[in-house]
């Protein structure tokens, strides 16, 4: 089973006679977290008690378009890094994920792909930020919820479908492009797409990379909730100040027991991102990545 460090006191510090100065320290380093390391998330703090941490995924970050969201080498390690520090600091309740500009994600950019394909060092480096991506959401013992609206796909559409609450515009197009670009569906796919809306559906989206709108992923059980666009933000902010308010134990520890579901899952997620990087060292993913540059129907 896995379990995030964070989460765990260790078994010296029940044996402390004198303890107060160590949960001081301990207190002082949750409170001293610096949010603004990071440079492709948007961080602020909202709610009555400042306790809803707001992440929004630039568009205009590092190595992003300007458009939307897109997972450079700084992006796709930042998103995984952010769970532990959400996980650390006690003044968080709860945290809402969003993107920013025409969408929630645009998936990896084009460099680091090649960057990936290319280079072994960076290919490892790669695989161990998203095997970090996904635990880390999962052991995150804060409340997460996802505002999801127009393109959903790669790093982003990871945390946004793990996120506790999953919350889509209608008009969301929920992407998982790995096959289209020649590796297999690896990042989070086997872990929650079954135990979401059934193997059969997962298949048929995940084998052909087919869109799902936000709409038809509510019907299916892919996602919590749809919405209308405009009124995203504002149930998406609604539920995280109800989990802010809520028990924290109660509400903590009902995540933990429910993610077990996804802890039993972990051997499938592991071989599924082994084969995905396998998948970056092969010949489909030059092709893959040649056509959406080219924007045509790829030749494998």
């Amino acid at each position: 089973m896995l379990i995030d460090a964070h989460q765990v006191r260790p078994a010296s510090c029940e044996k402390l006679g004198d303890n107060e100065k160590q949960a001081f320290e301990e207190k002082k380093m949750h409170d001293n977290i610096d949010y603004s390391k990071y440079k492709t998330l948007r961080i602020t703090r909202r709610g009555a008690n400042q306790t809803v941490l707001d992440i929004q995924m630039k568009a205009d970050g590092p190595g992003g378009n300007g458009k939307l969201p897109t997972a450079g080498h700084e992006a796709h390690w930042e998103l995984a890094e952010i769970w532990r520090d959400v996980s650390r600091d006690d003044s968080v309740r709860a945290a809402v994920l969003r993107g920013e500009g025409l969408g929630f994600s645009g998936g990896g950019d084009f460099s680091l792909v090649e960057d990936m394909a290319r280079d072994f060092d960076i290919r490892t480096r790669v695989w161990k930020e998203a095997r970090d991506l996904v635990y880390n959401v999962i052991n995150c013992d804060k409340p997460i919820v996802s505002a999801m609206h127009g393109p959903a796909v790669g790093a982003g559409l990871v945390a946004g479908l793990l996120a506790d609450i999953s919350i889509a515009s209608k008009t969301a197009k929920i992407v998982d492009g790995h096959t289209r670009l020649g590796v297999a569906a690896g990042d989070h796919a086997a872990i929650i797409w079954p135990l979401l809306c059934g193997m059969a559906k997962a298949k048929y989206y995940l084998l052909l990379c087919e869109p799902v709108s936000g709409e038809e992923a509510e019907r299916i059980g892919l996602i919590s909730l749809a919405v209308e666009e405009e009124d995203l933000l504002k149930k998406a902010y609604d539920v995280a100040d109800r989990l802010a308010n809520g028990s924290q134990t109660a509400i903590r520890w009902t995540k933990y027991a429910l993610n077990n579901w996804l802890r039993q899952a972990g051997p499938s997620f592991d071989a599924s991102l082994a084969l995905e990087f396998m998948g970056f060292a092969g010949p489909d993913v030059k092709e893959g990545l040649a056509s959406l540059r080219d924007r045509r129907p790829p030749q494998f």
